[in-house]
């Protein structure tokens, strides 16, 4: 099996997307479709990323996680620069078939570019809210997994400002 010889359903009705059997994405108008991806074991979300048609077919294909980056605009393979790949345990689809959930096994120590196990290390600190003030955010990893200057040394940061 090859990722041109796999097809998606053309999406037809509101029954055979909700309740049918066969893969029907919704992708956006930019071609994507929004993907979360956990790890498998404990369920930990690890980040929010984007497929394209070609992603997710070699995504099935190969059982490794394809994204498409906006930023770079460019298709890539989760590890292709720092070897921590994500391998696909479970692909899931929503109701309306507009996002998918990777359930993935994690071959490495993390998964965010800037060095954490999970792009979700911050979390907004509620506590400290305050009237006529920015919203404030508190880490929720303490320490990074990996050293990401060394891991993606010479690769352009995808942070857009």
């Amino acid at each position: 099996m090859t990722p041109e010889t796999l097809h998606f359903a053309a999406r037809e009705s509101v029954e055979m997307i909700e309740l049918g059997d066969q893969l029907a994405p919704r992708f956006d108008a930019a071609g994507l479709i929004p993907v979360i991806t956990c790890e498998a074991e404990t369920g930990a979300v690890l980040m929010l990323g984007h497929m394209s048609p070609e992603a997710l077919r070699l995504t099935l294909t190969t059982g490794e996680v394809h994204y498409f980056s906006r930023t770079r605009r460019a298709l890539w393979r989760k590890g292709e620069h720092s070897g921590f790949v994500h391998r696909l345990v479970e692909l899931r689809v929503d109701d309306d078939q507009d996002c998918l959930l990777a359930r993935v096994a994690l071959e490495g120590p993390g998964s965010c570019h800037v060095g954490f196990y999970s792009c979700f290390y911050r979390a907004v600190d509620r506590d400290a809210l305050a009237a006529d003030a920015i919203v404030p955010l508190r880490r929720i990893e303490d320490e990074a997994a990996f050293d990401a200057e060394t891991v993606y040394a010479g690769m352009p940061n995808p942070t857009l400002i």
